[in-house]
């Protein structure tokens, strides 16, 4: 495995990265628990101006970070410098709100006699991040700054492709404060990723990733009696029902699926359409797709980014022969790709029949399934006709309607009249194959926390 920055739009190999011996991994492991044993005992107080210096630093500098996610994986410029935004968030909702996330909770008890029950957060460790490319910044603060806050310690194997981004955050905790050892980046190959777990010294992973990895990494925790969490992607259903406004609902539905080049566990893979309204909407969706314009990154006037890597371009492509071998109807849109670029031209994919193993793929770039739906109970059945079941949303003009379907979609996650968002302050995680746990606010800050029950009762009470 190498680990190197390798530009998606010049296709130049910028900088390679030395990876880590298994030596490393257990110096490694030895430093971040020796770094937790006094972590876990520093005030809130302390850990939240670490947190607030980290969140000052990327506002400050955020046209230094922002460049270095475009020039690994292709973001654009605009979308990075937003991932840095929301990074400085995420470390102020916990500098805000940590402590009391965390503070004792006293149990009801149904006599006077049984004491007083209180629960109390304990951190558990040192912990283990596996992470993608997709939102390089963004997926190490949702893990570090809510475990950090508690109390953890952080080891970070991030995906091989952005090594700078991994990087240049271990140094923004440096320069925020942050102890030696507790948080360390290793450029760990995937067959030491059991070295880790097998410690004793280690508590816990979570991982954002595959299904594949993620299956992996589970049996590996399991195994080792670890506690685990997974985000293991999704293909979010994008619901518009007839009395959708089509005006504003295109122009989502065009955003929900090509942000990021469509590279976004949680953008709009899906679109459901009533029948009423379905060739309207086809006809306003490709006009608004044709619209994207394909080109450097770092361009203002680009609108849809190259995908991460040639070898991402090259098997999203494959994935589109194979749901047209399967009889799938297979229209590209707009301008060619260029010469130049890990690009892949916006493809819909329609009249996807029960029995095409496409429909149930998450196709991770400029991809869309469009679906025709007869009635909205024909819709909720398309919609939970998926192994995954992270996010998706409800367009219509009746909020109770959007709200009362809504409840009826197995995922984690639906919003009425918007895609999916990820906010600093709404919880992000989901069932099914797309993983268990959840990251953010108080769920995910107490995550790898034991939950310590202590209770005062009389002496003379009885058992």
């Amino acid at each position: 495995m190498q680990f190197a920055t390798t530009n998606p739009y010049t296709g130049e190999v910028v900088e390679t990265f030395t990876p880590t011996t298994p030596q490393d991994v257990l110096d490694a492991i030895g430093r971040a628990d020796t770094a937790f044993r006094s972590w876990r005992t520093t005030s809130f107080a302390q850990r939240a101006a670490i947190m607030q210096k980290a969140a000052d630093i990327l506002r400050a500098e955020i046209d230094d970070f922002a460049p270095v996610l475009t020039l690994e994986m292709g973001k654009l410029l605009g979308e990075a410098k937003a991932e840095v935004e929301l990074c400085a968030e995420i470390f102020e909702y916990y500098v805000e709100n940590a402590e009391t996330l965390l503070a004792p909770q006293t149990l009801p008890v149904r006599r006077a006699s049984e004491g007083k029950a209180t629960l109390h957060c304990e951190p558990l460790g040192v912990l283990l991040a596996i992470e993608p490319w997709n939102f390089p910044y963004y997926q190490i603060a949702r893990i570090i700054a809510p475990q950090l806050s508690a109390g953890n310690a952080i080891l970070l194997k991030h995906s091989e492709n952005v090594p700078r981004s991994a990087a240049r955050f271990v140094d923004l905790m440096r320069r925020a404060g942050l102890p030696d050892g507790l948080f360390i980046n290793l450029y760990m190959p995937h067959d030491q990723v059991e070295l880790v777990l097998n410690d004793p010294r280690v508590q816990g992973v979570a991982l954002t990733g595959s299904e594949r990895a993620g299956s992996i990494v589970a049996a590996a925790a399991g195994k080792a009696l670890k506690k685990s969490t997974m985000e293991l992607g999704g293909a979010d259903a994008f619901v518009v029902l007839s009395d959708a406004d089509l005006d504003k609902t295109v122009k989502w539905a065009v955003f929900g699926r090509h942000w990021n080049a469509g590279q976004v566990c949680v953008s709009s893979k899906r679109m459901i359409v009533a029948d009423e309204i379905y060739d309207e909407f086809m006809d306003r969706y490709l006009k608004g797709i044709a619209e994207l314009r394909m080109g450097d990154p770092l361009d203002p006037a680009t609108t849809l980014a190259p995908l991460s890597s040639q070898r991402a371009a090259d098997n999203l492509r494959a994935q589109i022969d194979q749901a047209r071998a399967h009889g799938a109807t297979v229209t590209e849109v707009g301008p060619e790709a260029p010469n130049q670029g890990a690009f892949v031209r916006p493809t819909v994919l329609t009249d996807l029949a029960d029995d095409n193993p496409a429909r149930h793929w998450e196709f991770f770039g400029p991809v869309s399934m469009v679906f025709r739906a007869r009635t909205e109970e024909d819709a909720v059945r398309i919609a939970n006709d998926t192994p995954f079941g992270l996010g998706g949303s409800v367009f219509t003009t009746d909020t109770q309607r959007g709200i009362d379907l809504a409840k009826r979609i197995t995922t984690g996650m639906v919003f009425v009249n918007h895609p999916t968002m990820v906010k600093a302050d709404l919880p992000f995680g989901g069932v099914g194959r797309s993983g268990y746990g959840r990251e953010l606010l108080d769920l995910g800050i107490k995550e790898f926390v034991n939950h310590k029950l202590v209770d005062v009762v009389d002496i003379d009470a009885p058992f």
